[in-house]
Formats: C-alpha cells, sequence, structure tokens
C-alpha cells in the first residue's frame, strides 16, 4: 500500500474512532471469507459495522483519535464491530459470542461501551442480557418510581441500565418478591473448527487486503 493510501486509511478509521462511542474488538484468524462475510452480515443487522483493518493503521488511529485504551486489544489479526448510533450492544455483543462459541477461532478481546472500556468477560456477560428495547421495557415491571424517573431511565446507557436492573432485582429478592428470571439460550451444537482462510478480509481500504503483520512498521503508516 502507497503511503499516502495508508494515510487516507488512517483519517478514515480516526474519524470513525471519534464518532462512535461502542465498539468491540474480536481476533478473527481462523475464519473463513464466507464466515467473515457471514459475521458481518449478522453485525450489520445488529447495527454495527465489522472492520478488519493493519494491525499498526489501527494504531495509528487510535493514537490520533485519543482512543488508546484499544492499543491493548490490537495484537495478531484483528477487527473491530463499530456501532452505529441505532445500533443494539447488546445484539452486536451476542452476534459475536455466538459466534465464538461456533468457532474457537474467533476471539472475543473487549472493547468500549458508552465510552467506558470493557473486557472480554463485560462483552460476554452483555450478549446474555436481552435486547435493549427488552431490558428497557421490563424497567417498568422492575423499577418503582416517579414517572419522569422511569422516562429519564429509557434513555440511559445500557451499561447504567444493567446495574439497575440487577439492583432491583436484589432489592425484591430481599423483599421476598418473585423475579422473573429470562430463559437461558440453548447451547449451539459444536462444529468443526473453520479452516484458515488463504487471504484475509479486506480492510477499510477495498482495494487491499490486510496480511497478518509479521512486524511493527515503524513510521508514517482499517
Amino acid at each position: 500500500m502507497l503511503k499516502q493510501e495508508k494515510e487516507k486509511v488512517v483519517a478514515e478509521l480516526t474519524e470513525r474512532l471519534r464518532a462512535t462511542d461502542t465498539m468491540i474488538v474480536a481476533g478473527y484468524r481462523g475464519l473463513t471469507m464466507s464466515e467473515i462475510d457471514e459475521l458481518r452480515t449478522k453485525l450489520l443487522e445488529a447495527g454495527a459495522r465489522f472492520s478488519v483493518v493493519k494491525n499498526t493503521l489501527t494504531r495509528l488511529a487510535a493514537e490520533a483519535a485519543g482512543t488508546k485504551e484499544l492499543l491493548d486489544f490490537v495484537d495478531g489479526p484483528t477487527a473491530i464491530a463499530f456501532l452505529n448510533p441505532e445500533g443494539d450492544p447488546v445484539a452486536a455483543a451476542k452476534v459475536l459470542n455466538d459466534t465464538a462459541r461456533r468457532h474457537d477461532v474467533l476471539v472475543i478481546k473487549g472493547g468500549i461501551l458508552d465510552g467506558a472500556v470493557v473486557s472480554d468477560a463485560e462483552v460476554k456477560s452483555l450478549a446474555t442480557l436481552p435486547p435493549t428495547d427488552v431490558l428497557q421495557a421490563q424497567l417498568v415491571s422492575a423499577v418503582s418510581g416517579p414517572l419522569m424517573m422511569i422516562v429519564g431511565l429509557f434513555t440511559a446507557p445500557v451499561r447504567d441500565l444493567v446495574n439497575i436492573v440487577d439492583a432491583r432485582i436484589k432489592q425484591l429478592e430481599e423483599q421476598g418478591e418473585p423475579v422473573a428470571e429470562t430463559a437461558p439460550e440453548p447451547a449451539p451444537e459444536a462444529e468443526t473448527p473453520a479452516e484458515e482462510p488463504s487471504t484475509e478480509e479486506e480492510s477499510v481500504e477495498p482495494e487491499e487486503a490486510p496480511a497478518e503483520e509479521s512486524e511493527e512498521e515503524t513510521s508514517g503508516e482499517s
């Protein structure tokens, strides 16, 4: 890739990082091109864009965007699921978690949720929650209080909603009141691990597919 092309990719990725406050980072080594396309399609339905970019360019963009927290997750073939403003973080986490359970080669590394850094375990916990709209609706029965308080909760970040619901459930249990539980989803059937693709998925720049980096580039470089 020419230096001018790299600078364009870094600029585009930097802008995307600045405009997105929720993103999930995953390692995709071993997924086939068809599996990556399937994953990308499902994430789009959840309101997230799955992007594969060379690590050196991702690091440059993260530093320029002021999201250096991502640097700890950038190791090996890495992709980022950027959540759109209207996207559902719970649905996106569920898509990635389900894919990781079906294919051992996909690894959830962590990410940023509503501007706060989250670990891989927290992303997996997020994936076990009901969809965001359902979670918000459950507050009507889980939270008692003035109408304006409940209305305000509907616009609260997902992370706050989770904490509020958990706290209310504990309170109801202490009072001896029954609390409805969401039935656990059946575990998907085990599948044969996917073969590693011969070429890697295209990055933000459509003209070139990023290969796994064997060495760090030292200067000038989704």
